[in-house]
């Protein structure tokens, strides 16, 4: 058991913020309100006396706060702790908690709570708000998005409740935890404060371990398919793990598809054995099928397995229990963490290779011919991107692919076309989660930056993308603290998914026949630069491919060199394609 130390406090949130500090917690991300007011002179208590962390970061809004604690995450791997205002702070920050809840982002989301007492307490309510804001569970609204919630209801249950938030957060299936701060609680008044000496995130919890019987069971399954194929989407978030994935699939040359949106470099695009991010040609001549840490293989509508396919999913939810509807087939579920279990299964497979060699070096072969093929018709793609005389999501992302170097993290919300950029190096390329919470992208690159300082983080956002993210609150923020990024807006005057929906639901229907989208199309076109220069960053629009890479190249200057942020607006017109990797 850990040793325990005693330190003087003057009230509860002095004692909170010293139990983060003693945790590791670097950063505090807040959108104040009232119920703020005993952190705030804790804080001030931290600065006069020296303590540097957990620094507080002032995000103006409470979509952007959890944005950029997600992006942080992601490259750092600690738990973010964000705090809002009550209900309504809640309520802002739902949307990016929801992102959050899908992509198994370790959130402690903290909000304080509405006075309990109307009066005779330190904290009492004392505004018009403390009544109106108050709802009869607070928990309810975030309760189907949150691993656990709960309510701070006194001094001596905070180091218990704190440490068991950040545990529950980061056990597997990692996801957003919320605790109710009241302000009475927090405005307590004490002179100590005694907890462990015990510095981390969380219990000693230890990760899912795979089945020894199933591994073997899987890998004799691999050995055995004539067209094996393996599907995935997050297994990339371990980066140490992706080595792993090359040499299962180069032990028995079994292609790769990331699908449908990566989110992580999960496997080298450039690698002979990457069959790009779509499966419908590999799908229907695939006998065995291996499912790793992806939620939606393919989309049943438009793609079906053979009939005889063994499907096996593999990760530390392959169900997805939190789901509720997921209809997808399981021949096997093998519950594990994904980065232990695949150099388990390359192991396990080796012992098959003898008398195969023969079959698995055809297969790659042809694989590899496969692979070359196909990017040779997307090098065509973007040349004729190139020669167009509107801007293309095409052009924008074979111009990135030119422009991109080994210290460069790129944050995709949609519109990058991972067809003409090509990502190797894992962690160099970060998506979106799959709840589809638009706006992440922008305050997510900001959380990137601050945990990633020394890279240059590129964000790619559509223009209704970047309206959702609050961007007056976002471009503020890289002022305030010193997070330069680029932004490539990629804007094609308004929401392509409503519009590609409604042509694929209706094709000969009125809207098309008309070209008449309602909530489709924006009626104006705003001057997107500007927003960064509102913040004394720089922007510029660009209308016509062959402006294209110079504008990049201008705006990264002032990124890198300056250390200013950058938007370049890239007037697409009304591109109708939109969400194809």
């Amino acid at each position: 058991m850990a040793a325990r130390i005693t330190i003087a406090v003057e009230n509860t949130a002095q004692a909170y913020l010293e139990l983060l500090r003693a945790m590791g917690v670097k950063y505090f991300f807040g959108n104040a309100g009232t119920d703020f007011a005993s952190l705030i002179d804790a804080f001030a208590k931290f600065a006069a006396e020296g303590k540097t962390t957990p620094i507080p970061l002032q995000v103006p809004h409470e979509f952007c706060a959890v944005s950029m604690a997600h992006g942080y995450y992601l490259v750092t791997g600690e738990p973010p702790v964000v705090m809002v205002h009550t209900t309504v702070g809640t309520a802002n920050a739902l949307c990016g908690l929801i992102n959050a809840a899908r992509a198994h982002i370790p959130l402690i989301l903290t909000a304080g709570r509405t006075p309990i007492t109307e009066a005779g307490t330190l904290g009492s309510r004392d505004l018009l708000i403390h009544w109106a804001q108050e709802s009869f569970d607070q928990g309810a609204m975030v309760r189907e998005y949150v691993k656990w919630d709960y309510e701070l209801r006194s001094f001596a249950q905070l180091e218990t409740v704190v440490r068991r938030a950040f545990a529950l957060a980061m056990s597997e299936p990692k996801g957003p935890v919320y605790l109710t701060l009241p302000r009475e609680v927090l405005a307590e008044p004490h002179d100590v404060f005694s907890f462990e000496q015990n510095p981390g995130f969380s219990a000693a919890v230890s990760l899912p371990f795979p089945d020894p019987e199933q591994i073997e069971e899987i890998a004799t399954l691999l050995a055995e398919a004539a067209e094996p194929l393996i599907i995935t989407r997050t297994y990339g978030r371990n980066v140490g793990a992706v080595p792993a994935l090359v040499a299962l699939a180069e032990s028995f040359a079994i292609p790769v598809i990331e699908y449908p949106f990566p989110a992580h470099v999960n496997f080298p695009a450039g690698h002979p054995l990457h069959l790009g991010f779509d499966p419908g040609v590999l799908l229907p001549r695939a006998d065995v099928i291996l499912v790793l840490d992806c939620d939606v293989p393919w989309i049943p509508s438009l793609h079906r397995p053979s009939d005889g396919a063994r499907v096996v999913h593999l990760g530390t939810d392959p169900l997805q229990s939190r789901y509720p509807v997921w209809g997808f087939p399981v021949s096997r579920a093998l519950v594990a963490d994904t980065a232990v279990t695949v150099p388990l299964l390359s192991a396990a497979l080796q012992k098959h290779r003898a008398g195969r060699e023969a079959i698995i070096a055809q297969r790659f072969q042809r694989l590899a011919q496969e692979h070359e093929a196909q990017r040779a018709r997307w090098r065509h793609e973007a040349e004729e991107a190139g020669r167009s005389a509107t801007l293309t999501f095409e052009w924008i992302s074979h111009c990135l692919d030119r422009l991109k170097d080994d210290e460069m993290i790129f944050v995709n919300e949609y519109d990058l076309s991972l067809r003409h950029i090509e990502f190797n190096t894992p962690g160099s390329y970060l998506g979106f989660s799959p709840a589809g919470g638009l706006g992440w992208g922008v305050g997510g690159a900001l959380g990137v930056k601050l945990g990633a300082p020394e890279q240059t983080v590129i964000s790619v956002v559509g223009d209704g993308t970047y309206l959702f993210s609050v961007p007056s609150a976002c471009h503020l923020v890289s002022a305030m603290y010193h997070l330069p990024v680029l932004f490539v807006i990629c804007n094609n005057g308004g929401w392509g998914a409503t519009q590609a929906a409604t042509r694929g639901l209706h094709p000969h229907g009125w809207a098309v026949r008309t070209e008449h989208f309602p909530f489709g199309r924006f009626a104006v076109q705003p001057a997107y630069e500007m927003f960064a220069q509102a913040c004394g960053g720089y922007g510029e629009v660009v209308r016509h491919p062959r402006d294209l890479p110079d504008a990049l190249r201008r705006a990264l200057r002032v990124v890198r060199e300056e250390q200013r942020q950058a938007l370049v607006n890239v007037d697409c017109g009304n591109v109708r394609g939109f969400g194809v990797p």
